[in-house]
């Protein structure tokens, strides 16, 4: 029998089961409906994932702490998982929603600073463990989190901090000695540049932390360069692994229903370029490598014309165009030439031409926008 087949078994008997069932039998069906997923994730469509979810989380109200853990460690590995079961099971109790906060990547960073602001310290230790904390979510470890979650977070060699943030950690640290030591630890904060940037509390403070004051390496204070470089160059090129985490993150979040206007703008106020550039592909619902040819080619009448089929407001698209990681970034120029047109184009027109896109791609793979829009 197929997967597909053993697919839709598993359903029927979910069907069954939400009825007159006992706790053993849908503890079975929850861990092997979670497994069963696990081998075929990478092959289910979004409607396959949506069956998936739904199931999963009406299963999850009837079962017992060992099971929902099981479930959660099965989720927790993998690139594409159900949305709503997922974020569900990160706000369980920690031993159900360890696994998932500390390596899915499916949680994107406003699940994370929303677990962190409402769940226990246990819960933002674990996040604090990430391979990867960025300034939003280490903002709101600091801002909600013990001496235990903070320190975690200072430790974790692949945690970002904004100056804000920093400043925060040096005022803790006058009465922290772990997170002193820890903050002398680390090579990548640039003490001299945080001087220009804090306030004369917290400049005493970091005087009364040793090493802070001592002159960097030239092997550091080139690390250093090279991460601020990064990052400003992050704003243009395409990065693989980025789009990957960014891509299913959005996913998710369309699996909650929660893919909209609103999640366009956060993703462009807080810069997420590739989060914007995977919104947009799931929301026009055409494969990713579409968006991501328009991208690399700087193809902004393709993506003139797609926004406008969406139906967003001009301060919108104007914010994502700047967001979108370019393989260039566009020149100031190039912006207001694109957002002229945004404007100048209308609703139904950008829609008919969007039609017209779609239809002939079905015959001839990837045709330009630009053929239909001149």
């Amino acid at each position: 029998m197929g997967e597909n087949d053993n697919g839709q078994r598993a359903f029927a008997s979910f069907r069954v089961l939400t009825t007159d069932s006992d706790t053993s039998e849908r503890t079975m069906l929850f861990r092997n409906m979670a497994q069963l997923f696990s081998f075929v994730s990478d092959r289910c469509d979004d409607d396959q994932v949506n069956q998936y979810d739904e199931a999963l989380c009406r299963l999850a109200e009837y079962v017992e702490i060992e099971a929902r853990a099981h479930v959660a460690k099965i989720l927790a590995p993998l690139e594409r998982a159900p949305g709503t079961v997922v974020l569900r099971l990160a706000n369980d109790a920690i031993e159900v929603a360890h696994p998932l906060l500390e390596f899915s990547t499916v949680l994107s960073d406003d699940d994370l600073i929303d677990i962190i602001a409402n769940q226990s310290e246990e819960h933002r230790i674990a996040i604090a463990s990430r391979n990867g904390v960025n300034e939003r979510v280490g903002e709101a470890i600091v801002e909600h989190g013990d001496g235990a979650s903070v320190v975690r977070l200072v430790q974790n060699p692949k945690a970002e901090f904004a100056r804000e943030t920093l400043a925060k950690l040096i005022k803790r640290a006058q009465q922290d000695a772990a997170l002193a030591d820890d903050l002398r630890g680390r090579n990548d904060i640039d003490w001299s540049s945080v001087r220009n940037e804090i306030d004369e509390a917290s400049e005493k403070v970091l005087q009364a932390i040793p090493q802070a004051n001592v002159a960097l390496d030239p092997v550091t204070a080139s690390k250093i360069n090279a991460v601020v470089y990064n990052r400003l160059r992050a704003r243009a090129g395409f990065n693989a692994q980025e789009w990957k985490v960014a891509y299913n993150q959005v996913k998710g979040l369309a699996d909650r229903r929660q893919l909209d206007d609103r999640a366009l703008a956060r993703f462009a106020r807080f810069g997420y370029g590739h989060h914007s550039a995977a919104g947009i592909a799931v929301m026009l619902k055409v494969g990713p490598e579409i968006v991501v040819r328009w991208l690399a080619s700087q193809d902004y009448a393709a993506l003139t014309v797609a926004l406008k089929a969406l139906g967003l407001n001009a301060d919108l698209y104007e914010a994502i165009v700047a967001t979108l990681p370019w393989r260039d970034l566009p020149s100031e120029e190039e912006k207001r030439m694109v957002l002229s047109r945004f404007k100048a184009l209308e609703l139904e027109d950008a829609r008919e031409i969007f039609a017209l896109w779609r239809a002939h791609s079905f015959r001839k793979k990837g045709p330009s926008l630009e053929r239909y829009s001149a």
